[in-house]
This record gives C-alpha cells, sequence and structure tokens, in this order.
C-alpha cells in the first residue's frame, strides 16, 4: 500500500519502470499525458491493452463493489476531459484516493469498458506510485459547482476547476496564435518596458514607481537607532581636527621622520573624512525629500517620475521606424478606481505598428488578425469551446464562426452617430446621451455590433477631442484617422489609428492636450529624423478572451486578477 504521509522522492518514481509496449510519454516527464490517450481520434480504444503511467488529480471519485475498488475521474489538465481510473483495494488507500483535489501517480494497463459506457478506454492500476493527500474538512474547493465569485477568493487553486482551466488553455491558444499570425505576416517582437516616464494615453491614470517611501521609513527607522550627529558633536570631531593638525605642524617642525608625519597625516585624514560624514549625516531628514515646496524626484530611484505602463505604443513606434513591421505584446497597468466587469489594474495588450502604412491598411490588419484569432480557436481548441459553449455561453462557437467567415462592416463614427440617432427616434433608449462628439459607450457600440449588424464593425474617423494626441489630424481639422473594431458580446476590442507624423501638427496637438513637450521630445525626434507615414493598434487581450468564451467577468479570464482593493498573490 502506497505511504500516503509523504510521497516517494523523484528517483524512485524514475526507478520504477515500464514495459516496452508502454506509451510515449512526455518529453519533460515521466508519465503518459491524459490528452495523449483520450484525445485519439477513437478516443482511446485503439490503445487498449498497453500500459501506462499517468498521474494528475482526482476530480470526482468513488468507491463501488463494497469498496473493493474505486473509480477515479483523473484529469492532468493537458485537456478538459478526465481519464477513468480503477484502482483495487489491495493498492491503496480508497478512502483517501476518491477525494476531491488528491493527486496520483498510477502505473497500469488501458482496458476497454463495458459495452454501454460513455469512456472509451479506462486505465485499470497495477500499482499506485504517489498519493498526495487531501484534508475534505479544509480543501476549499470541494465537489461541486462552485461559482466563479467565490473561485476569486481562491486563485491559487482555481486553475483546478473545469471552467478557469478550460480558460487556460483557451488564453494559451491566442497567446500562441497571436505570435504566429504577426510571425507569418513579417513582423518582430519587440519588448517594450514596463517602466515608462510617458503617459500614452494622458489621461494621467498611472501607477507611480518610486523607492521614495520605503528610503523614507528606512532612514526614519535608522534615525531612531542612530540618530543625526547635533552641532555638538560636529565641532567637537572639528577640534580633532584642529588637534590632528597641531600635531602634523609640530612633527614638520622638529623635522620627525617620514613614517612619523605619514602616519599622523592619516590620522588628520581621517578626523577630516568623519568631519565630512557627520556634517552630511547631519543633513538628514526623516519623511519625503522636497524641494521648492515639492516632491525632490531627483532623489528617486530613477532620478525622476516613473510609473507603470498604459501602453507600450509610444515605445514601440521607435522599433517601428527602424524595423518597418513590429508588434508589443506585455502587460500594461490603469490606476483607474472602476470596479465593473470590463475594468483590471493590470491586464494585457497585443499592440502592432506598421511603417509605410495607413488607416486602410491598419484596419485590414486588425480584420485579419481577429479572424485569425476565432479560426484558430476553432481549429486547436474546440473541446475547450464546447466546454464553454455547455456551460458558459451557448452562442459562443458559433460567435466564433461567424467573425471567422464574415467581412467586418465599416463604417465613419459620423455614420454610426447617425445610425444611433434614428434608432432613438424609433423608440430605442440608451442610458448614455448620443450626439456627435460624445466618446461611444458600450452599450452605442453593443448596439451596432448585435443589433443593427449582427457582426463585427469598424468605426473610424473619429471626433479629435475624444482621441489621443499621436492620432493623425485628418484635413477636416475635426477629426483623426482613428479606428475602433467593435464585436459581439463586447463591444470595443480594438483601438488603433495611423499615426501623426507630421512633426509641427504633432507638436501642436500637445499644446492643444495642454500636456508637457519634455517628456515626448524622444518621441518628437522620431518626427523630426525621418519621419514616415505608419500605423497601430492594440487589442485588449481578455477582451479577446472574453468575446471568444462568453465569460462575463474579466477577473475569470486572466490567471492573477489586480483589481481595486484586490492583488492576491
Amino acid at each position: 500500500m502506497s505511504d500516503l504521509s509523504s510521497p516517494p522522492p523523484a528517483d524512485q518514481l524514475a526507478a520504477v519502470t515500464l514495459d516496452s509496449d508502454e506509451i510515449p510519454k512526455a518529453e519533460f516527464s515521466d508519465r503518459v499525458p491524459i490528452q495523449s490517450i483520450i484525445r485519439r481520434e477513437d478516443g482511446g480504444s485503439g490503445l487498449a491493452g498497453k500500459k501506462a503511467r499517468v498521474g494528475g488529480w482526482v476530480k470526482t471519485g468513488r468507491k463501488a463493489d463494497k469498496d473493493a475498488f474505486a473509480f477515479l475521474e483523473l484529469n492532468d489538465g493537458s485537456c478538459a476531459g478526465n481519464l477513468q481510473v480503477i484502482v483495487e483495494a489491495s493498492l491503496a488507500d480508497l478512502g483517501q484516493l476518491v477525494l476531491t483535489g488528491t493527486s496520483v501517480v498510477i502505473d497500469g494497463h488501458l482496458k476497454l469498458p463495458p459495452a454501454g459506457t460513455k469512456q472509451k478506454i479506462e486505465l485499470r492500476a497495477d500499482k499506485v506510485l504517489h498519493v498526495g493527500p487531501v484534508d475534505p474538512a479544509k480543501y476549499p474547493l470541494p465537489k461541486g459547482r462552485l461559482t466563479l465569485e467565490f473561485l476569486r477568493d481562491f486563485v491559487h487553486l482555481r486553475p483546478r476547476t473545469n471552467a478557469i482551466s478550460a480558460v487556460a488553455r483557451i488564453r494559451n491558444a491566442l497567446a500562441y496564435a497571436t505570435h504566429t499570425f504577426f510571425n507569418k505576416h513579417g513582423f518582430l517582437y519587440v519588448h517594450t518596458p514596463i517602466v515608462t516616464t510617458s503617459d500614452c494615453e494622458g489621461a494621467g491614470e498611472m501607477f507611480q514607481v518610486t523607492t521614495l517611501f520605503s528610503e523614507a521609513e528606512r532612514l526614519e527607522k535608522e534615525l531612531i537607532q542612530n540618530p543625526a550627529p547635533t552641532e555638538a558633536d560636529i565641532e567637537a570631531a572639528k577640534l580633532v581636527v584642529q588637534e590632528k593638525g597641531e600635531v602634523v605642524s609640530q612633527l614638520k617642525a622638529a623635522k620627525a621622520n617620514k613614517k612619523e608625519i605619514s602616519a599622523s597625516v592619516d590620522e588628520l585624514k581621517k578626523a577630516k573624512e568623519n568631519v565630512s560624514k557627520l556634517e552630511e549625516r547631519s543633513k538628514l531628514q526623516p519623511g519625503i525629500p522636497r524641494k521648492d515646496g515639492k516632491v525632490d524626484y531627483t532623489k528617486d530611484f530613477f532620478a525622476r517620475q516613473a510609473f507603470l505602463t498604459v501602453s507600450g505604443q509610444l515605445q514601440v513606434e521607435s522599433y517601428v521606424c527602424a524595423l518597418s513591421s513590429v508588434y508589443t505584446f506585455g502587460p500594461t497597468f490603469r490606476a483607474e478606481n472602476s470596479h465593473t466587469s470590463r475594468h483590471l489594474a493590470e491586464f494585457w495588450m497585443v499592440e502592432p505598428e506598421i511603417a509605410f502604412a495607413d488607416l486602410e491598411d491598419d484596419m485590414k490588419c486588425a480584420e485579419a488578425y481577429v479572424k485569425f484569432l476565432c479560426q484558430w480557436l476553432l481549429d486547436n481548441c474546440l473541446e475547450d469551446m464546447q466546454f464553454m459553449a455547455d456551460k458558459i455561453d451557448k452562442g459562443c462557437i458559433d460567435r466564433l464562426k461567424l467573425v471567422a467567415s464574415t467581412p467586418f462592416v465599416r463604417l465613419s463614427y459620423t455614420e454610426a452617430v447617425e445610425i444611433l440617432e434614428e434608432s432613438v427616434k424609433n423608440g430605442k433608449k440608451f442610458e448614455n446621451e448620443v450626439k456627435w462628439g460624445i466618446d461611444l459607450a458600450s452599450e452605442h457600440e453593443r448596439y451596432l455590433t448585435e443589433v443593427k449588424y449582427q457582426k463585427p464593425v469598424i468605426v473610424y474617423n473619429y471626433p479629435k477631442g475624444i482621441k489621443a494626441f499621436y492620432m493623425r489630424l485628418n484635413d477636416d481639422s475635426k477629426t483623426v484617422a482613428a479606428m475602433d473594431v467593435l464585436v459581439p458580446k463586447v463591444g470595443e476590442l480594438i483601438g488603433g489609428s495611423q499615426r501623426e507624423e507630421r512633426y509641427d501638427v504633432i507638436q501642436e496637438r500637445l499644446k492643444e492636450m495642454d500636456l508637457p513637450v519634455e517628456p515626448y521630445e524622444w518621441y518628437l525626434d522620431l518626427r523630426r529624423y525621418g519621419t514616415v507615414k505608419h500605423a497601430g493598434f492594440g487589442l485588449g487581450f481578455e477582451r479577446m478572451i472574453l468575446f471568444a468564451t462568453g465569460m462575463e467577468n474579466i477577473r475569470d479570464v486572466i490567471p492573477f486578477p489586480r483589481y481595486p482593493g484586490r492583488a492576491d498573490l
């Protein structure tokens, strides 16, 4: 019987070898991934008679035949499906094995189950190599349906649930598809900084990066333990310098030997250094350093104000002006005190940038990218998407098929507002007023995609007053060459624009928006030296996952959600 108190060491597992008729193992693990068994076209039935070592966590378990054996539904995260494992009581403590959450490593033979059962293959255990026990009185994820909101209190354990593990695999597939798409089209992946001194959006909702507070706390503790020197301490030290100086003078006057004089000079130097240290230390003041009534950021880690980035776009533009087609894909941050189901404080953005490209090129790239992502999930992640269709959103697969195969509608912002105004005249009620110049609300975007057109819509040429300074001013001087890709279920999925490449125009836009020029001097250099027409966009990665899966809350499609009041782990 397996020792439940402590798992055997790794070398003991490795020492147990299987016969030559075993199924090939995972490349870097001494086991067969469950997906390699049950995801075959025959459901695994063709493997009957072969040996396999599997490892995973028990989803559900039950004893049978008067506790003579147990049925385990085992999952290792490689796919949504479970492998049924049958373990006889002589091999292990069945009472422990059947508990949800228990981990096991088992050697066994694959057998065809009795006719009429839903499984195509099952594993009959020959040996239980490892058991990671669970105390059912303390384990917070018992068998049964748990709400997604409840699971947010256990972000370290929630990947063990069917929904969150499916989202993780879908998220992985979308990330892989992203890199595949852009590499296929000749884009280079550029890592842009997380710590920045530029505000891309100009909204000021940024997290500050600083060591001033920790330094202030450290200094305060240090001054308590070792108080700053007083004026009397400094005067006493200066008196020592005077005395040491007199000794040196006396030795020189007496024509003492060089060794004595050198030793006295060294003591004088040490005394002077001590005075300098005391004077410097006497200037230390607890609290945040200030200059002219303001925080003195020259004393900060980066010697200036720094923030967590809201976008990698500005920085990646420096690479597009040298490498032509680039993209960045990384975490971004917004210090927006929002508690909605569509906002996170930390989220991921995919931001391609294309040189020698205009707004039309930008829209073509955005449409092709979104279609590619949808088709990728249909081709490579259908099992998890079917789970989502069954448990979360019945229409999610049909929505992917629609987007993957349907040309996107394109209309100008002005046309979009006219359509919305017409709908209001016909009795449609919106919470947010519709008029030219507003930033379209989610309800407006979803009306266009879900009611009016029932497909994705690209809205372009927005009023300049509601868009960022870097978007290219159109000839009407009222609108900018911006575009948003709107999709059913989510609303805005992508925001992008042709960038303003004209130096004089972008300089004027900075003034209009009352933004300081100094932090953007490097950005203006891209317009001063070899300026080029270019365009790009940003896709909110979590919003894409929301769109694909039908999940309602963005906090459930990112592994470790950060939002006001919560930053677990």
